[in-house]
């Protein structure tokens, strides 16, 4: 790089310093967000296995993609407008003898300084929270008490990496895009923006969508189970969110004459001014779809999933009553003893039992196991989503499981690991539908080595059988209270995992529409003026201003709520694949919730920049 060019970018960052505000905060957040997650990262792998561990790594995972995501698309999204805005400039320097590569690399070099600046930020400030992080993972339950963060190097090495890493990636097309400006786009004065979809976004819509199909259509064919993971439908949407921004342009056009139905007098005006800046109009729909597609599919799988497995547990428990025996298993076999001599009573006697089944490359994978010792009266109080075989002929030297296990047929011997390390092959007694995951692997005591009995399901006699519970020491549940106790509507934890995650979106969402609605506002000062010129009152323009910024507001919306139902489609289609029931279960609260949001932010900051841009005299605007 030249100097005389270096001496440019860093004076085009110094003079654009405003315009850019938005995209080194997301960045800086972004970084800052890596730098105290990976740091989370790596304390979370000192702590001993188990679920918590398994959760914790899981939160902060998912934490660090968003981040990452996040602020890749709204430092593409800001740069693809700041280019467009630079036109006359980047047409002047053309003029001036500055070649299409020079052009290119200076928007590149000055991507690279605000992205070192933002990392340089992001890292200490990354640095400080990663303790405060610690502390509120632990008061949310979603660490282990006394979670507490080290100082390794690496992950600060990491997420200081990201930030020029990111600002590269997101401003490389607009950087290419201000490279072929020709020199004559210096004496451009029109206002009207239309041409947005150039071939490479075209291109680039096309091959994500492209691409996000065909990833959905190989998991339904293949593995649809795959399409139900907490990873699966937290990342895989963000190709589809990227797919609609780039092609937002098209589906905007319809939607903006859709929502202004029937085209009086002012809708017209305000579809026309949303229509004749299609960029502008872009750059604030973008941050929309984003926090709507997120806070709709964060919400809305899990809510999906959770709903799917309720009524999954709900047509499988067929027992009257679910009962507890006291911690340690003392007395199951008295009590299990008492209830049998009721009238009418079918019990059914389990205990769970650690295991892992061996696939076919010799990896042994944990699974949940329960030991049941009468087959027959386990049909009779669960209602098993038998595929193939009889569970009632589950013997000391076979297995019930699902075909998630390699897709098993009755008869095969499938190797497993029993809770004391032992391997035995098993034959297959009966293949269950996959359904959500959550049916066990069903043996006999004596492949349970050490399981004591820690459920009872009864079917008949339930009034008798309540009060011989009562007197053994037995916790006893209705079949409706046990599944509301296991299997609730809302998981006050999954709300806090939820709620991490999307309130760091939000914070994004709300820095960049201001941002934007601030930026892309201002820069109408001269098409604002011209509208007082011809007559229109101050109070008008900043109602049009308002009303349009409200009308971009909710096109943004409406592709966002498209993006998280294609998502919340696929994830049906996924369960009914499996034979898992497919409930009605839409965001539609955390949605209206986003929407509100969004119009709460983009629109008053639209609004006081228009009061800025509005004030003095209409013929003194520049």
């Amino acid at each position: 790089m030249t100097t005389p060019l270096t001496r440019i970018a860093v004076r085009s960052l110094n003079a654009g310093r405003t315009a850019l505000l938005g995209a080194f905060t997301a960045l800086a957040l972004g970084v800052a967000l890596i730098a105290a997650t990976l740091l989370g990262l790596a304390a979370a792998t000192a702590l001993p296995p188990g679920e918590d561990r398994t959760a914790l790594l899981a939160q902060l995972g998912t934490t660090c993609g968003v981040s990452l995501f996040t602020a890749g698309f709204v430092v593409a999204a800001t740069s693809s407008y700041a280019v467009a805005r630079r036109r006359r400039e980047f047409g002047l320097l053309r003029l001036a003898g500055v070649t299409r590569g020079q052009l290119t690399r200076t928007v590149l070099l000055e991507a690279l300084l605000l992205g070192l600046l933002a990392a340089a930020t992001g890292s200490a400030l990354g640095r400080a929270a990663a303790p405060l992080l610690a502390r509120a993972l632990s008061a949310a339950d979603l660490a282990p008490a006394g979670f507490r963060t080290g100082s390794p190097g690496w992950p600060l090495v990491t997420a200081f990496c990201t930030g020029p890493l990111v600002a590269l990636a997101g401003t490389a097309v607009a950087a290419r895009r201000a490279g072929r400006v020709r020199p004559l786009e210096a004496l451009r004065e029109a206002d009207v923006d239309l041409g947005v979809m150039t071939a490479g976004r075209w291109l680039g819509g096309l091959a994500l969508l492209g691409t996000y199909a065909a990833v959905v259509a190989a998991a339904l064919a293949g593995d649809p189970a795959e399409l139900l993971h907490r990873k699966t439908y937290t990342l895989q949407p963000m190709l589809l969110v990227a797919a609609t921004a780039l092609l937002a342009p098209v589906l905007v056009r319809p939607l903006l004459r859709l929502l202004t139905r029937p085209a009086t007098r002012p809708p017209r005006l305000v579809r026309a001014a949303a229509l004749g800046g299609l960029r502008r109009t872009g750059a604030t729909a973008a941050p929309v779809l984003l926090a709507t597609a997120l806070a709709g599919t964060l919400a809305g799988a899990p809510a999906l999933v959770a709903a799917a497995r309720a009524a999954e547990a709900r047509s499988t428990v067929a027992a009257d009553l679910v009962l507890t025996p006291a911690p340690g298993g003392e007395g199951a076999d008295a009590l299990t003893a008492a209830l049998r001599a009721l009238p009418g009573a079918v019990v059914s006697p389990s205990a769970a039992t650690p295991l892992a089944v061996v696939e076919a490359d010799g990896t042994a994978v944990r699974a949940e196991g329960r030991a049941v010792a009468d087959p027959a009266a386990l049909t009779a109080t669960t209602r098993l989503p038998v595929l193939a075989g009889d569970p009632a002929a589950l013997d000391d030297d076979s297995a019930v499981l699902a075909e998630e296990w390699g897709h098993p047929r009755v008869g095969d011997r499938v190797p497993v690991v029993l809770a004391d390390g032992t391997r035995r092959e098993l034959r297959v007694a009966a293949v269950l539908r996959e359904g959500t995951g959550s049916n066990p692997v069903y043996v006999t005591p004596r492949n349970a080595p050490g399981a004591r009995t820690d459920r009872i399901d009864v079917r008949g006699a339930a009034a008798d059988a309540a009060a011989t519970a009562r007197a053994h020491g037995a916790t006893a549940q209705t079949r409706a209270a046990w599944l509301d106790a296991h299997h609730p509507a809302a998981d006050p934890q999954l709300i806090r995992r939820i709620a991490a995650v999307l309130g760091l979106a939000l914070l994004y969402t709300a820095i960049t529409l201001a941002h934007t609605a601030l930026t892309t506002t201002t820069d109408r000062r001269r098409e604002l003026a011209r509208l007082r010129l011809v007559g229109t009152t101050r109070a008008r323009v900043l109602r049009l201003v308002a009303a349009e910024t409200l009308l971009v507001t909710a096109v943004g919306v409406l592709l966002g709520t498209a993006a998280t139902l294609t998502t919340l489609a696929t994830m049906g289609a996924a369960l009914h694949r499996t034979g898992a029931p497919v409930p009605l279960a839409l965001p539609w609260t955390a949605l209206a919730v986003t929407a509100l949001f969004c119009a709460l932010v983009t629109v008053p900051c639209a609004a006081l920049a228009a009061l800025r841009a509005t004030k003095g005299r209409a013929v003194e605007a520049r």
